[in-house]
């Protein structure tokens, strides 16, 4: 029988609160009441509503019981003073009943892909737990931990921060065995001031780092030696490991090739040269299947069976993915889909990628970078640059920042302008042909995923179209 992921007497020994009836949870712990399943507890946190003014729907759906900080309705309920110290709490108590190796990522770029790299090698591996989406803040980082079954064998966690001061408390909460830094680059410059800001505040990362723990560092990163300098400094036990393209980097990348599909990466760890295979392109993805089989051999497992596990990966939603979807008059377009966030790095990283998608025509949909900071205006100017290499034939941009790479690009490089992404959608419609690639891209809060979206729509309505007067035709992942 599977032992349950909490008790009520688990729940008051390691939060100081009482119960008003004893339960047991034997689903996971949500603070959601729409994804809510039967058997879970129920966190009533206070972020954007207060999740008090939930328990009673939680209880509805079937919350075997909830942790508040005022008693709300009949069901079975924990009562501690803060909700958010009460979930900390059980994160470190079940971090502490579980003998998992711990491995936490942070990072400018790539953290979460490569978190879910790791997670998909340690699934193979054996009894695994990872960050569900990007549960990287100050509860998404709790609530992973207090979700980790007491069996977990291996467990990766994303940090992440936008003002300084955030990640080293995450990090003494999860004591990583390992930790891991994909690179520095200019994201969150409005909350931090500077590169070198984010360099330290990344650093962080190793604050909680079990002694004797490895810190995993980017190799051909212009802060590569400042960040090994305060490794040593938080944890003077640890071990420096390397990855990148450097001679000398520990998981060093030796081979990149692409159909404008798939890419066939090589990786030398340690002597032990291995290919890895991933539904994606880019040369950005080398670096980080490097980082994954450098950070899942220090659990024990062979480099190999790391490589053979992460081979077949594709990136989640909104970070890469290539779809094929049809066209309302015939034919199909790609929809390079990387919408979920953008900064600098990443943006030149999937415009370079761009370049090797297909033989069909390039467009390019861009959104604003958001966070910053001073040099915004310049940052978002400075991509004309890497736009104009990708032989976009048509460029389309959304938000106010746009307006400074518009005003950088050719003039007579064909592009659209709007203050919003949705209002995009007319002019990408109308311009798409027949075996066009077309990337979009941008921050999260820009809108461009709903953009992505709004193709997705046309697409499948087209399709069904096709089907409905007998032309057939199915659009899907390429």
């Amino acid at each position: 029988m599977t032992k349950p992921l909490w008790t009520s007497d688990d729940i008051v020994l390691a939060t100081g609160g009482v119960t008003t009836a004893p339960f047991t949870v034997t689903g996971t712990v949500s603070i959601d009441t729409r994804s809510l399943e039967p058997g879970d507890l129920f966190v009533a946190l206070k972020d954007q509503r207060d999740g008090h003014d939930f328990v009673e729907a939680a209880f509805k759906a079937g919350a075997a019981g909830a942790l508040v900080s005022r008693k709300k309705g009949d069901g079975p309920q924990v009562i501690a003073d803060d909700v958010l110290a009460a979930l900390e709490q059980m994160g470190v108590a079940a971090r502490a009943r579980c003998g998992a190796h711990r491995t936490a990522i942070t990072g400018s770029a790539g953290k979460t892909s490569v978190k879910e790299m790791l997670a998909r090698i340690y699934r193979a591996l054996g009894t695994a737990h990872w960050s569900q989406k990007s549960f990287n803040n100050h509860w998404g980082v709790p609530l992973t931990l207090a979700r980790m079954p007491e069996g977990t064998e291996r467990a990766v966690f994303e940090i992440g921060m936008s003002t300084p001061g955030e990640i080293a408390p995450r990090s003494r909460m999860v004591r990583p065995h390992t930790g891991l830094i994909t690179c520095i680059a200019g994201a969150h410059l409005e909350g931090l001031g500077s590169l070198e800001a984010v360099a330290r505040e990344k650093a962080d990362i190793f604050a909680g780092l079990e002694a004797g723990g490895t810190f995993i560092l980017p190799s051909d990163d212009v802060f590569f030696e400042y960040l090994a300098g305060e490794a040593r400094s938080l944890c003077p036990t640890g071990n420096l490991e390397t990855f990148g393209r450097s001679p000398n980097a520990t998981a060093r990348v030796t081979g990149y090739e692409t159909d404008g599909t798939t890419s066939r990466i090589q990786v030398d760890v340690v002597g032990k040269p291995v290919l890895v295979t991933l539904e994606a392109v880019g040369e950005h993805w080398a670096l980080n299947v490097a980082a994954a089989l450098l950070a899942a051999s220090q659990t024990g497992a062979s480099v190999a069976d790391c490589a053979a596990a992460l081979s077949g990966y594709a990136p989640p939603p909104g970070r890469g993915t290539a779809e094929r979807l049809a066209l309302p008059d015939g034919g199909y377009f790609m929809l390079i889909d990387d919408a979920y966030n953008a900064n600098p790095g990443s943006m030149r990283a999937a415009l370079s990628s761009l370049k090797q998608r297909g033989a069909g025509r390039r467009l390019v949909a861009l959104g604003e970078m958001l966070e910053i900071g001073d040099r915004s205006d310049a940052e978002h100017a400075g991509l004309a640059g890497a736009v104009v290499e990708t032989g976009a034939e048509g460029v389309f941009l959304a938000g106010d920042k746009m307006t400074h790479l518009a005003e950088a690009l050719p003039p007579d490089l064909q592009q659209v302008w709007a203050p919003k992404a949705d209002e995009l959608f007319n002019a990408l419609e109308n311009a798409l042909r027949d075996g066009d690639v077309v990337l979009i891209k941008g921050s999260n809060a820009s809108g461009m995923g709903r953009l992505a979206d709004r193709l997705r729509q046309w697409s499948a309505a087209a399709d069904m179209g096709k089907m409905v007067s007998g032309t057939g035709g199915a659009a899907g992942v390429s």
